[in-house]
């Protein structure tokens, strides 16, 4: 095959195993060969309105198997899959269409009004509606496949060919197209595979979002390269997912820490069958120990991970064995990665030493879509610079400990303050604002805004929230405000945000 990339994996596990099944979702299933014939459908459907090879297919909804659907179509014509995050205002779905230059935008029909919206704004050409009826302006998904050919496509897509752009906030208030190739893929999902020793009989849950590379790269794509299972849930609910790890007899999944705290505070947890669960990943926050204690109660084998967007994501990786020795810590470097911990000289410091985290390796991202500088920046040496410090023990064992970066992370979804506080300074009254993370029991951190208003201007919170809903996801809006006289600041004027964290943190 002259296919190398990610496009070409349906058709390769088909060849070994076509009746086992690939993928469940509700109440239906579908074979590894079913999954080949609609994913070369979907890439003769979109070459029809056309997509070739480059140009960038965007997909925005709830879970759906069509994000896996669309992916490996895209990869089986050359073209860049471009998921997006389905709880996004229009606004900020427009930006990523515009940014990418998309062509396509497949959208649930559940997401209708908010894609419709973003699609007219960005000046999006097509849309295809999945998951029900289409508008007049749109195409039926389910139509476009069943009307499709299925000659065998093998268009040349090599290891250096971009595969997906993810965006992530940045730091410029903008978001930041992340470009991770059909290598870095392959990559980033033969580290869980190894690294957590993945068997061709694996059951995977999919719940949390697969506009995240953690969903994505780290559970569904690796137990579908294996030959496993995935079943895709919609949406994260701690009672079905209970029952469905115990109906469905799961043995791998991940989540965020508030996701596992849901589960263990369930009514349903101390009576549901967990037996089946050979391994749950928790990432995206550092885990609390009363998390990692109400797991270990019920036998369940807890994996802790540290990564990024851009690295698609795994650099570290603690694995059940070494929890209880290294409790607390991020893990070692995952086998096709490489992680070290620097001064500001760019000097690896000794053990016990705090530094920038860095990581290098086949998985890291090639570059910011469109975004040169910002490109550069992230790099030292050839290593990408995460913007979090840490500490490393004398046996390689990694700690998260602070940040460079004023980034937070609220439920497991990075929120960066520059791109709240650009739409609070849109609302009128506002002259200044800072946003910080504040701790949070429920979600890890919340945002907190410090304000400062005109001379005569009154604002309540419910005014500014209400503001931001229409601009931003509702998990990037502070829960709470504090209306300052001035907002802190160096005298080179940058907010005192360490100032603002240390007075208002309570």
């Amino acid at each position: 095959m002259r296919n190398e990339g990610v496009g070409s994996w349906p058709y390769r596990r088909f060849r070994r195993d076509p009746e086992r099944t690939a993928l469940t979702f509700r109440a239906q299933s579908w074979s590894y060969g079913a999954l080949d014939e609609r994913v070369t459908r979907l890439a003769h459907a979109l070459r029809g309105l056309g997509v070739g090879r480059g140009d960038r297919v965007a997909l925005v909804s709830p879970n759906h198997p069509a994000y896996l659907e669309a992916l490996f179509a895209c990869g089986l014509l050359g073209a860049v899959f471009v998921p997006l995050n389905a709880r996004s205002a229009a606004p900020e779905i427009a930006f990523a269409l515009r940014d990418s230059g998309a062509a396509v935008l497949v959208h649930s029909a559940a997401v209708a009004a908010t894609a419709v919206e973003a699609a007219e704004s960005a000046g999006t050409p097509r849309r295809i509606v999945v998951d029900g009826p289409p508008d007049a302006a749109a195409l039926d998904y389910e139509a476009l496949i069943e009307g499709a050919a299925t000659d065998r496509l093998d268009e040349p897509v090599g290891h250096d060919d971009p595969c997906v752009i993810m965006y992530t906030s940045g730091t410029t208030g903008r978001p930041k197209g992340v470009v991770l190739t059909h290598g870095g893929v392959t990559f980033a999902v033969l580290n869980p595979v190894l690294d957590l020793d993945l068997a061709t009989d694996e059951v995977a849950l999919v719940c949390a979002p697969l506009f995240h590379t953690a969903a994505l790269d780290f559970v569904a794509l690796p137990v579908l390269l294996k030959g496993g299972t995935v079943h895709v849930e919609e949406r994260f609910d701690p009672g079905r997912v209970l029952a469905l790890v115990e109906r469905r007899r799961v043995t791998y999944t991940f989540g965020v820490p508030t996701m596992c705290d849901a589960l263990s505070a369930h009514p349903d947890w101390p009576g549901t069958d967990l037996s089946s669960l050979r391994r749950v990943v928790v990432a995206a926050a550092p885990v609390p120990p009363r998390t990692l204690r109400a797991f270990a109660d019920r036998g369940i084998r807890m994996c802790q991970g540290y990564g990024l967007t851009e690295t698609g994501p795994g650099a570290l990786i603690l694995t059940p064995d070494a929890v209880e020795r290294k409790l607390g810590t991020a893990g070692v470097p995952h086998f096709f990665t490489d992680v070290r911990v620097v001064d500001q000289r760019g000097e690896p410091v000794p053990p016990g030493e705090r530094g920038e985290i860095q990581i290098s390796g086949p998985n890291v991202m090639r570059e910011y879509w469109n975004r040169p500088e910002a490109t550069r920046e992230a790099f030292a040496d050839g290593w990408f610079r995460s913007g979090d410090i840490g500490v490393s023990d004398a046996d390689g064992y990694v700690s998260v400990v602070d940040r460079l970066k004023d980034m937070f992370i609220s439920g497991g979804e990075n929120v960066y303050p520059a791109e709240v506080e650009a739409a609070l300074l849109d609302l009128p009254g506002i002259e200044e604002c800072a946003v910080f993370g504040v701790p949070d029991p429920r979600w890890g951190e919340v945002g907190r805004a410090a304000v400062t208003v005109a001379d005569g201007v009154r604002i309540d919170q419910r005014q500014i929230v209400a503001f931001l809903e229409r601009r931003l996801a509702r998990y990037k809006i502070p829960k709470s405000f504090v209306v300052l006289p001035e907002i802190p600041r160096t005298a080179s004027g940058k907010v005192r945000k360490g100032e603002l964290r240390e007075r208002y943190a309570g």
